[in-house]
């Protein structure tokens, strides 16, 4: 199949390269796809955020109280099972899994000793891998560009909402996680299938209600696959083009596509080899390419450290009397703030449920606690460095807050997304643009490869589980690299958002009837952790 894949990219490049050595045409290829593209993403992102009062979306709102909903019956998780989640992590508990001396009152929902003794062969990751693979997910150019696009649009109040929005996305991101292992689906080889998509088809049919179920199901699965064109992976790849044209210097009408099929090449390799394979990359650049992009946040941080109270006093009071009316005061500032964490962390999208239903575990609860660190990693951490930094390069007034399409202008030139962190990080770093592109392009693979994943399950949900299938949906994947890398950003991330955010109407369906087994999940956990110790 690489091979397969490996012949498309090949006869694909030599097609380009002719497009642009010929190139008459007033427009040039990227922005004839960009043309052709952005009706269809205007289209669907105006019937996802549909709004119901004072410009607010009614999936922003349903997420927001979701969110606090489930922090609440839980009983605040994401602070109280905190040290637990990094425990699970560690591998503190793995004698849970372990442990052959399980006692009979540990079952949970008819479960007996011999059932729960077989649920630890299943899975196919660790708990390190399966969270490494979900936060390659979400750690993206939403950290980078995302960051940068709140602030250039809401001013640095927009960062409090997306702080708030990690913190209770996390709560969110547990429930989720919990019920896409628990009902998850494993194959006779043993591959793991998982994710909204089964609890929504399994766990209503519970409930009573099959139909709904598979109607939900069903709906979870296009927008999935959706969203794996489009913010995990169209989103991605413009961003890292945007960057590698910058250092570069290329001005070419057709660049754009050609560095999306140099990263679809790339990314190509590594989606044949599945999960485990992604599980191995992932492992190990998620945490090198975090590390990295955090410890430069830092020194740029700390050198500035005289500023850093000036910056978190402009973040909190801007975030209730913002002076950037660009957004329509406080509320367009909360929402771009939650627009922009929702996008970057994805809880209530139910995406990473994806990834974390191929862990090894025999307790379902387990890897929702693990799961609540991703927003906390990726919104709370990363986005608010990135956030100081742009804010504490702009108390010299490089750009004025509050522009209309997320585009600001540094020495007269027009910078959007990833290029306003790039110009902040070059203010204090030395070629730090050769540094934030690699930063950039890592996140952008690591994003891609994640969601590529995620898409493919959704995929086989609907198509099934043949080969053929696993080629053509690989193939559209790699053809929406492209397309993101030549496209403009406005109409990329309007068509990211829309795929993305139209993913947790169905989700919302089954975490509102199925919390309650999330509850009994996590007892169950709890109990065993402490009967086994």
């Amino acid at each position: 199949m690489k091979f397969k894949i490996t012949l498309f990219l090949i006869a694909l490049f030599p097609s380009l390269i002719f497009a642009n050595s010929n190139n008459v045409s007033a427009i040039g290829l990227d922005e004839k796809i960009d043309k052709a593209f952005q009706p269809f993403s205007d289209f669907v992102s105006s019937i996802v955020f549909f709004e119901v009062f004072s410009g607010a979306p009614f999936v922003i709102i349903l997420l927001v109280i979701s969110a606090l909903f489930f922090t609440f019956y839980f009983g605040f998780p994401n602070i109280k099972y905190f040290g637990k989640a990094i425990n699970v992590v560690r591998g503190k508990y793995d004698y849970v899994d372990e442990s052959s001396s399980l006692n009979s009152d540990l079952a949970a929902d008819g479960d007996i000793k011999d059932t729960i003794s077989d649920e630890s062969k299943e899975g196919e990751v660790t708990h390190f891998q399966a969270l490494a693979t979900a936060v390659s997910g979400t750690v993206g150019n939403g950290n980078i560009a995302g960051v940068a696009l709140a602030i250039a649009l809401g001013g640095p109040g927009a960062t409090f909402w997306m702080i708030v929005c990690g913190l209770l996305g996390m709560s969110t991101k547990f429930v989720e996680c919990t019920l896409g292992v628990q009902y998850r689906d494993i194959g006779e080889d043993g591959t793991v299938y998982g994710g909204p998509m089964y609890y929504l088809s399994k766990g209503l049919k519970e409930k009573g209600f099959k139909v709904l179920g598979k109607i939900t199901a069903v709906l979870f699965a296009i927008f999935c696959i959706g969203g794996s064109f489009g913010g995990g992976n169209a989103a991605q790849s413009n961003q890292a083009t945007i960057v590698i044209k910058d250092l570069l210097g290329l001005d070419s009408t057709s660049a754009g596509a050609f560095i999306g099929i140099i990263l679809a090449f790339l990314v190509g390799i590594i989606i044949i080899g599945g999960i485990k394979r992604i599980a191995s990359v992932t492992e190990k650049i998620v945490p090198f390419m975090a590390i990295l992009y955090l410890m430069a946040c830092t020194y740029i941080i700390i050198i500035n450290i005289n500023l850093v109270d000036n910056a978190f006093s402009l973040i909190f009071s801007e975030a209730f009397n913002p002076k950037a009316i660009g957004v329509g005061g406080i509320i367009g500032v909360l929402l771009v703030g939650f627009k922009r964490a929702a996008f970057s962390n994805e809880a209530g999208a139910g995406s990473a449920s994806i990834a974390h239903s191929a862990v090894k575990t025999k307790y379902s609860a387990s890897e929702g606690l693990v799961a609540l660190l991703e927003p906390f990693i990726d919104t709370v951490v990363i986005c608010t460095m990135t956030a100081l930094v742009i804010i504490i390069f702009n108390f010299s007034g490089a750009f004025e807050y509050g522009g209309t399409n997320g585009a600001v202008l540094i020495d007269g030139v027009s910078y959007e997304g990833a290029g306003i962190t790039s110009m902040a990080f070059a203010e204090y770093i030395p070629y730090s643009d050769i540094f934030l592109t690699i930063a950039v392009v890592l996140f952008a693979v690591s994003t891609m490869i994640s969601w590529s994943y995620y898409g493919l399950q959704s995929w086989k949900f609907l198509f099934g589980r043949g080969k053929a299938a696993d080629l053509t949906y690989k193939l559209l994947f790699l053809l929406f690299v492209v397309i993101g890398a030549a496209a403009s950003m406005n109409s990329i991330w309007a068509f990211s958002d829309a795929m993305i955010f139209a993913m947790v109407f169905p989700n919302m369906i089954g975490l509102y009837f199925l919390f309650p087994v999330v509850k009994k999940q996590l007892n169950r956990y709890l109990k065993a952790i402490t009967k086994l110790r």
